[in-house]
């Protein structure tokens, strides 16, 4: 799906699991385009919140919210998180039914997603994984990047249903392949925020208008989406926005772990893996990745 209008969907009976800065509003926009909601989240009280806000229905359990849906969603913190809401009596695929579909929004392994798909094949459950990227403010406004990976056939009946938060859904190839591509997608960012960082703190002690360089050079070929919208706040020394350090040095100690596999060289992405580990001592783990530049500000 590129850049069109969303399609309209017809209401079905769907599940989200995880309501942390992305699930919440996620789970809202399918919600606002009428489709029937059974939300989860470790802490009862923000699923119990949720339901109330958005008219829908919350439940105790990742199995008890499977249960009835014809799409189980979810979007937790990594590998484990995910088997925890997928395995066992309390998991979706304890809840769901033959022939529904689970799709995963969380940045995990390819392992884990061919995994659960493998699983959900003997249950007659199809999987798709399908990371996102766009952070916060994209789920906020319904403008995600979803990278999807798993069968054509899987992907065909619920690629509306992904559209109601999305600017792009993108079906990438077998399962893994929406997990692979974003891990090239963090890949590119942490080198990117790295160069701007070193960018914005070279122009500062040549004592030039930072704020006025970000405006000249982000209309060439230095232009990217990390100078547009994190350019002035690194200037300011302000962290506070969106994905922060941890999420960071989880998805790219995955990332580092695929390359082991594949045999791709990351001298950068270690590089810059490193430089996060000195933000994280420094305090700075929920600080935002464009934290980078406070290594160089204040050596």
């Amino acid at each position: 799906m590129s850049d069109a209008a969303k399609p309209a969907t017809t209401p079905l009976n769907l599940a989200f699991l995880g309501l942390g800065v992305m699930g919440y509003p996620m789970a809202g926009h399918l919600a606002r385009a009428g489709h029937r909601m059974t939300v989860y989240n470790r802490t009862d009280t923000k699923a119990e919140a949720w339901a109330k806000e958005h008219k829908g229905k919350s439940a105790k359990t990742p199995a008890e919210a499977a249960k009835g849906a014809d799409i189980v969603l979810a979007c937790v913190g990594n590998d484990d998180d995910l088997r925890s809401v997928v395995y066992g009596d309390n998991g979706a695929f304890a809840g769901m039914a033959k022939n529904s579909i689970f799709v995963d929004h969380t940045t995990a392994s390819a392992e884990v997603a061919r995994e659960i798909e493998a699983a959900g094949a003997k249950l007659g459950i199809g999987a798709l994984d399908a990371p996102v990227s766009g952070g916060q403010a994209g789920a906020q406004n319904g403008k995600l990047t979803i990278m999807v990976g798993g069968t054509a056939a899987t992907y065909a009946k619920a690629e509306a249903v992904m559209a109601c938060y999305a600017r792009a859904v993108t079906h990438m190839g077998e399962s893994g392949a929406g997990q692979l591509t974003k891990m090239v997608n963090q890949i590119c960012i942490a080198g990117l925020v790295q160069g701007l960082a070193e960018g914005l703190n070279f122009a500062m002690r040549a004592g030039l208008d930072a704020k006025r360089v970000v405006d000249v050079i982000s209309k060439g070929a230095a232009q990217s989406w990390q100078m547009e919208n994190r350019g002035s706040t690194m200037i300011d020394g302000k962290f506070d926005f969106g994905f922060a350090v941890d999420w960071m040095r989880k998805d790219l100690g995955i990332c580092m772990a695929e390359a082991k596999r594949n045999g791709a060289l990351l001298p950068a992405t270690a590089l810059v893996d490193q430089f996060y580990a000195h933000v994280q001592r420094r305090g700075g783990g929920r600080w935002d990745t464009s934290s980078l530049i406070h290594l160089l500000a204040n050596v």
